[in-house]
């Protein structure tokens, strides 16, 4: 029986000897396809080298996207798919022209990650004290982009982000659905030695239900930021964090708890800022963001509404925000389905301009992907 055994482990290391030849030969030739398209991606940013337009293309990259995984017939999962060339358009990108990414930091922020998971590790990211420095940096020309929260599902808009559009002309490139999960983090082994948990006051509160479950005699200590909470639990066997999995791999953490959220449907909506509007078009764009005001006179906004009704445009957002330096005067901001800058809305535009003392897209683009792919474990490997 011993004899057999051994004869079949031997069979199994052999197939697997076997296998992971071929693994590897396989590995050899992506290796190779990858430099290949790496000098291709060089020579592009040389051909643009005049141009200083944007290297982001998001409507060419969903494109791209969406036709990898209509002809993905293997069994390579598709949101696998997606993963690997998101982290393939930045490497491309970043050969092309280095790109810097304006974020809400520090590093490990859900910001962070929101920037990290949509735009791939090669972009270089600078963390920014508050909203208001994202569109500083990225108008002053410092950085190319911005990662910017808009609204959160549970909690409504970013109000300061909405404002900012009305102080730098910026635009959105592209969006970005993330779920706002959130783990119990710690140099622990376990629950059992946790006295003090360190998180923004946010999460702490968002995270309320699992906590007097969990560790209720535990002591509650609100930081400035989710990425703080874990550098001050870090090699301490009495202290946790609460905040994104990715800190774990980032600050050497482990998760002694995951999704511990008291809500499952917190998500927020991200956006991708430049300084430039978009030239690209594609028919993928089915969204648009704008912004207008109004003249202070009974039936303005109905009129506007009306327009968009006639032309049969659904109106997902409709948000009114208090004009600065203007009493008592608001502006709205609004998202629609529909690529408002398509040609066949020119006369649509002209119609809805004149009934609005101040019209601006803010751009078109395509509803973005929701997030919440990226394990731990996966985020390591990248």
């Amino acid at each position: 029986m011993h004899q057999e055994t051994d004869t079949q482990s031997a069979g199994v290391e052999e197939r697997l000897a076997q296998v992971r030849t071929q693994i590897d030969e396989i590995d050899q030739q992506l290796l190779t396809l990858l430099n290949q398209r790496a000098v291709l991606s060089r020579q592009v940013g040389r051909i643009k080298a005049c141009d200083m337009g944007a290297i982001f293309k998001p409507l060419r990259e969903s494109e791209l996207l969406n036709e990898l995984a209509k002809k993905n017939q293997g069994d390579l999962p598709e949101e696998h798919l997606r993963s690997i060339w998101r982290e393939i358009l930045s490497s491309s990108r970043a050969l092309q022209r280095p790109q810097d990414v304006a974020y809400l930091g520090p590093e490990g922020t859900f910001s962070f990650f929101a920037g990290l998971e949509y735009l791939g590790h090669a972009a270089t990211y600078h963390a920014c004290r508050d909203i208001a420095e994202i569109f500083e940096l990225v108008n002053s020309g410092e950085c190319a982009l911005g990662v910017v929260p808009l609204e959160n599902s549970l909690q409504g808009t970013v109000g300061v982000s909405f404002d900012l559009f009305l102080k730098y002309p910026m635009f959105i490139q592209a969006e970005l659905f993330v779920r706002i999960s959130h783990c119990c983090l710690s140099s622990a082994q376990d629950l059992s030695s946790i006295r003090t948990v360190y998180s923004h006051p946010q999460p702490l509160g968002q995270c309320s239900t699992w906590l007097r479950t969990h560790l209720p005699n535990a002591v509650l200590v609100p930081v400035e930021s989710t990425a703080a909470a874990g550098k001050r639990a870090q090699g301490v066997q009495d202290a946790a964090a609460i905040g994104h999995r990715g800190l774990a791999v980032i600050l050497g953490l482990n998760i002694l708890a995951k999704r511990i959220e008291n809500e499952a449907g917190n998500w927020t909506r991200f956006v991708i800022i430049t300084p430039k509007k978009s030239q690209e078009r594609s028919e993928l764009a089915d969204k648009t963001s704008l912004l207008f005001t109004l003249a202070d006179r009974p039936g303005s906004l109905a009129t506007v509404l009306g327009h968009f009704a006639k032309a049969g445009i659904n109106m997902r957002k409709l948000e009114s925000r208090p004009l600065r330096g203007e009493t008592w005067k608001y502006v709205f901001f609004a998202d629609v389905e529909a690529d408002l800058e398509q040609p066949s809305y020119a006369s649509f535009l002209e119609e809805l301009t004149a009934n609005c003392s101040t019209f601006r897209i803010l751009g078109s683009y395509v509803t973005g992907p929701q997030m919440d792919r990226l394990s731990c474990e996966e985020i390591s490997r990248i």
